[in-house]
């Protein structure tokens, strides 16, 4: 059953039709949309501020979100995905992204909708990514224009399909809270 504890007595609480992995972690001051599925040990701790995600948004496995005491929220908008082993951290993504595989987002940093953070890129603190782009490297920087096509067919497509494998899941007896 995932770990969903409670600090300075906030608990996590959960939009309708989540689905949480077994041994996924969230803790604290965290606040889940509908729709959104927490694979298996992804980390979420609302322990130093909190977490807010939107509707069908997808933590893939071992991504982990958190902020900065005081000082940082997590925002996630709707129809997100955050890529196996990202780390998201203290920063504000906005509707329809995508952050890629081992990507890295950091305190401050503002992803505009409809955007690509690639696989492994470094979003350093305080970047703004503009809206409709991809960005990669470390640092990361913006590469090139995505195009209504690329939306469309990549950022919502990843988030559809995620609603799709947590009803694989779902009909199991995992305890999911959503």
């Amino acid at each position: 059953m995932a770990t969903i504890l409670p600090v300075k007595g906030v608990y996590p609480q959960f939009g309708a039709d989540n689905f949480i992995a077994p041994n996924a972690t969230i803790v604290g001051d965290v606040i889940t949309g509908e729709q959104c599925s927490i694979w298996f040990n992804a980390v979420i701790r609302g322990d130093v501020n909190s977490i807010r995600l939107g509707n069908k948004v997808n933590i893939q496995d071992n991504a982990v979100l958190h902020a900065t005491y005081e000082k940082t929220k997590t925002i996630i908008g709707n129809n997100v995905s955050v890529g196996h082993l990202a780390c998201v951290h203290g920063c504000t993504l906005h509707d329809n992204v995508l952050v890629g595989m081992g990507a890295i987002v950091m305190d401050n940093a503002v992803v505009h909708s409809n955007t690509i953070i690639a696989a492994g890129a470094v979003v350093l603190e305080g970047t703004i990514c503009e809206p409709a782009s991809i960005y990669a490297g470390v640092p990361a920087k913006k590469v090139k224009d995505i195009s209504k096509d690329l939306i469309q067919n990549e950022i919502q497509r990843i988030a559809n399909n995620y609603i799709f494998y947590s009803g694989w899941f779902k009909d199991q007896n995992t305890g999911n809270p959503g």
